[in-house]
């Protein structure tokens, strides 16, 4: 017997920072700026074989701690960069969005590989999300099937590049998200297929 965990309700979502993001003097966010660029930990959000590209990128041979990136998080509520790495299905896009939910402002997702970006070799099954930007809002976006670890080290070399440049406030986060409808875990949920219409236009209600 299985039980189901409770989606939870939609609701207003509002992306806030702290008071110091809003008040502090130009140098501070300088710092503070160049403090977040080079401090980035990691939610490695794995699910098919670009997750292996990522791993490639965190040995040795890569080594991108060497760029600050601070790789498997213990959580989410640690987390300040999410990496998803593979084929988002509809199953798993709640999944997705809850977890980017649960990880604190300000946050920034990396989509990693041809999946991710917009569904790949798979793009017209009926149970994979087309490119997980429609779940959450994507920051930068790595091509390639799989993408070598080398274009990891690119694709987290210029989000650096963003966070030093942005401006930490509300109101720069409300630009962010701008252009991006921000849905609950509840809303992106939905079912595979379709049931069938009964004759005469009956429905199961």
């Amino acid at each position: 017997m299985t039980t189901d965990l409770p989606m939870p309700r939609p609701r207003e979502h509002e992306p806030r920072v702290g008071v110091v993001g809003g008040h502090a003097p130009r140098p501070m966010k300088v710092v503070l700026s160049w403090g977040r660029r080079y401090s980035l930990w990691v939610f490695n959000f794995g699910l098919a074989c670009c997750a292996i590209e990522f791993i490639a990128a965190s040995m040795s041979r890569h080594d991108f701690m060497r760029l600050g990136v601070i790789p498997f998080a213990p959580g989410p509520r640690q987390a300040d960069l999410m990496v998803v790495s593979g084929t988002v299905t509809d199953k798993m896009a709640p999944a997705v969005r809850r977890l980017y939910d649960q990880m604190p402002e300000p946050k920034y997702v990396i989509s990693f590989g041809a999946c991710s970006n917009s569904g790949g070799p798979y793009w017209d099954s009926y149970s994979v999300t087309k490119g997980v930007d429609q779940v959450v809002p994507v920051d930068v976006y790595v091509p390639g099937c799989p993408p070598r670890p080398e274009a990891l080290l690119h694709g987290i070399m210029r989000l650096q590049e963003r966070i030093a440049a942005e401006e930490l406030s509300t109101q720069g986060l409300r630009r962010k998200y701008a252009g991006h409808r921000l849905a609950d875990a509840a809303e992106v949920q939905r079912g595979l297929v379709a049931p069938p219409a009964r004759p005469g236009g009956a429905s199961d209600a």
